[in-house]
């Protein structure tokens, strides 16, 4: 399916679809964290020659990112991965701005990024005359999704009955029923169409903001360079030996190799502030009377500078030594 026909519901069209060319991203992106009326739970989708790019925005703020270069099969990517891919200066593509329920982008990025459940060999999802008495039967909980002629539509279920639904197309326009009867109505569309169910979706994922990632590799630098000073020469050995360790429990680590294997992937914020919290808990741990001053002396002057950046992430509450400022 060419990526140009994909569509996807939405509430509002904040920026109707037009050429990128006319629209300067970067500029669009801080209005929407600056203006009051761009503030929302919504998408940007930008069509480029060669992939369509989807930006997750939370009352205005870039969360998210993925990309598709077929519209079957998506890959997460950091926001400033995301942000790179596309030029400076685009001579082609297109961008679209649209508001949408925090549930439906919830649904678009789950859908995007986890595999669906599978259906029995002997039923046709298409036919809604097997589709919808079989999750009846089964009491499903979850989600479906709906790709006919490149629009994608989702249904929540609960006990196998449809509770809310996103529709692509003027969102005014009748009951749910009435919008997604036609769906399966003519047999043409029914043979092209795709149906694909999940579980009940996650609120969407956060990602860590760059800055973010930032401050956690200036802390854990600042602190290993702190130990060597204060006679723990062996600190810096002990802290990549750290964070190996560490890598099974908290993958996320790997972005603070010198080689990351999973470059330009997506760290989520939470997951992200967990494992530096272990990394530094383990590093003070393991170097613990090699230095000349406390864990609780070591954060306070290595984490000062940074301190309410970390706090409005959480990190000292994870830590097992209270520091006061």
């Amino acid at each position: 399916m060419p990526i140009t026909r994909l569509r996807f519901p939405y509430l509002r069209v904040l920026l109707p679809r037009t050429k990128l060319a006319y629209v300067h991203l970067r500029n669009l992106l801080t209005d929407a964290k600056r203006d009051r009326t761009g503030r929302v739970f919504g998408y940007v989708a930008i069509w480029l020659s060669d992939e369509l790019l989807l930006l997750y925005l939370q009352e205005g703020e870039l969360v998210n990112a993925t990309s598709t270069a077929n519209g079957r099969e998506y890959r997460s990517l950091s926001i400033a991965d995301a942000l790179a891919h596309v030029p400076a200066e685009p001579e082609f593509g297109e961008i679209c701005f649209h508001e949408a329920e925090d549930e439906q982008l919830a649904c678009m990025h789950w859908a995007q990024s986890h595999a669906p459940d599978g259906w029995p060999p002997e039923l046709d999802a298409r036919d809604p005359r097997q589709l919808f008495p079989y999750l009846m039967s089964t009491t499903f909980d979850g989600m479906l999704q709906i790709v006919v002629e490149g629009a994608v539509h989702y249904l929540i279920l609960r006990d196998g009955a449809v509770v809310r639904g996103y529709i692509t197309g003027d969102p005014g326009i009748g009951t749910l029923a009435d919008r997604v009867k036609p769906l399966f109505q003519h047999r043409a569309t029914r043979e092209s169409m795709q149906i694909a169910r999940w579980p009940v979706p996650p609120p969407l994922p956060v990602q860590a903001p760059p800055g973010l990632i930032k401050a956690y590799a200036e802390l854990v630098s600042d602190l290993v360079a702190k130990l060597v000073q204060s006679g723990s020469d062996g600190a810096p050995a002990v802290a990549e030996s750290a964070r190996q360790m560490l890598l099974e429990r908290h993958p996320v680590l790997d972005v603070f190799a010198v080689r990351p294997r999973s470059a330009g992937s997506a760290v989520v914020a939470p997951e992200l502030t967990r494992g530096v919290a272990a990394w530094v808990s383990e590093v003070l741990w393991a170097t613990g009377g090699q230095s000349k001053l406390s864990p609780e002396e070591l954060l306070r002057e290595t984490g000062h500078a940074r301190r309410h950046v970390l706090q409005s992430a959480g990190f000292w509450d994870l830590l097992p030594w209270k520091v006061t400022w």
